[in-house]
């Protein structure tokens, strides 16, 4: 309740001063209460300051039974919207909470149930064993600490839309069994001076004990760098405040951050994580492996070539190859053959060849 609802107030004041001048002290009266209903807010807002300004003055004027009832409508206007404001609030385990944006009562994050996350993926080796490594550390996490170390709590991953990073986050918080969260960037930035910066902070102060998998999806979008002279000062703050949160981290779980484009992210912030991890194209091997197990549900021809499939989807996102191999089978059914052919996968790979291409 800043500046617009200050203004919305002085104005209604100041529309209202001319005639009070000049009506009886009930029509005054009603006014002034007609006016207090319509206000809302925290006890800290400029509007409400400004409501207490008049019931002082009201006090002071004698009009002691209008100041009164003036009150009992502002307290209870104030205990309405913190009511309101706190069933909002997404309550977690262990006294925990996820805040919402000041403005529109937004969550600043979204958990996700275990049961709904992704875990089942196809990496390449030396992908497969850095995650494993992130997911071992957490789980000897103790035993680490009798040695005064720390396992990895802050993670990059980068790498091309599609590849599986979301998915990845998702992958290690159902291994170590963690609560997953997902910070809602479209409730974290605001178009009002300081709010995006305070509201990240404020995400983060909330998850401070609480152990879960934090993720930051896109997160080039809030950690441009600060030599872009595109960027407004709003930016840089956001950039500046991100930087002191990473850190200062040091919660029980573990934050994930992830990005198409390594290029944009300030460098300095890159210099906050513990590990950064590439998560590229799936090569043939992937390729045919993720093949396999998406139409494993349906039987397959044995005389598809999957080498030669695997050739023409080189260079694909993982999750472009999982609907080409959908498709297929969606083909397969339709036509109530049930058994995927090398045509089949061919068709699919026709139509979606289209998508690669943007």
């Amino acid at each position: 309740m800043g500046c617009s609802k200050l203004m919305y107030l002085n104005s209604k004041i100041l529309q209202f001063s001319v005639p009070l001048l000049l009506l009886n002290n009930k029509m005054n009266q009603d006014l002034l209460i007609r006016l207090f209903k319509s206000i809302e807010g925290e006890k800290n807002d400029d509007i409400i300051k400004v409501a207490q300004k008049i019931i002082d003055d009201e006090t002071i004027k004698g009009h002691s039974k209008l100041a009164d009832r003036l009150k009992n409508i502002l307290d209870k206007n104030i205990s309405s919207h913190e009511t309101f404001h706190k069933e909002l609030k997404t309550l977690l385990p262990n006294g925990a909470f996820i805040p919402t944006d000041k403005r529109n009562n937004i969550p600043l994050a979204t958990p996700i149930n275990q049961h709904d996350l992704r875990h089942e993926m196809i990496l390449p080796v030396e992908v497969e064993n850095k995650i494993r490594r992130i997911e071992g550390e957490f789980t000897a996490r103790e035993r680490l600490a009798l040695f005064g170390l720390k396992p990895k709590k802050k993670v990059l991953l980068y790498g091309s839309p599609g590849c599986g990073k979301s998915m990845s986050a998702e992958r290690i918080a159902w291994t170590i069994g963690l609560p997953f969260l997902k910070v809602r960037l479209d409730a974290i930035i605001s178009s009002y001076l300081g709010e995006s910066a305070s509201n990240l902070k404020k995400l983060f102060d909330s998850l401070n004990n609480y152990p879960c998998v934090l993720l930051l999806d896109e997160f080039d979008y809030i950690a441009k760098t600060r030599s872009n002279g595109q960027d407004v000062g709003e930016m840089h703050r956001i950039v500046n405040i991100l930087l002191n949160l990473l850190e200062d981290y040091d919660a029980p779980g573990i934050l994930i951050a992830t990005t198409n484009i390594e290029g944009t992210i300030d460098k300095a912030i890159f210099r906050r994580f513990d590990d950064i991890i590439e998560i590229p194209k799936p090569g043939k091997e992937e390729i045919i492996r993720l093949l396999k197990t998406t139409i494993s549900t349906i039987e397959i021809d044995k005389k598809v070539k999957f080498s030669s499939i695997a050739t023409k989807l080189e260079n694909y996102s993982a999750a472009l190859i999982v609907k080409v191999a959908q498709d297929a089978a969606k083909f397969s059914v339709i036509q109530n053959r049930k058994i995927v052919s090398q045509e089949d996968l061919e068709k699919a790979v026709e139509e979606n060849r289209l998508y690669n291409s943007k």
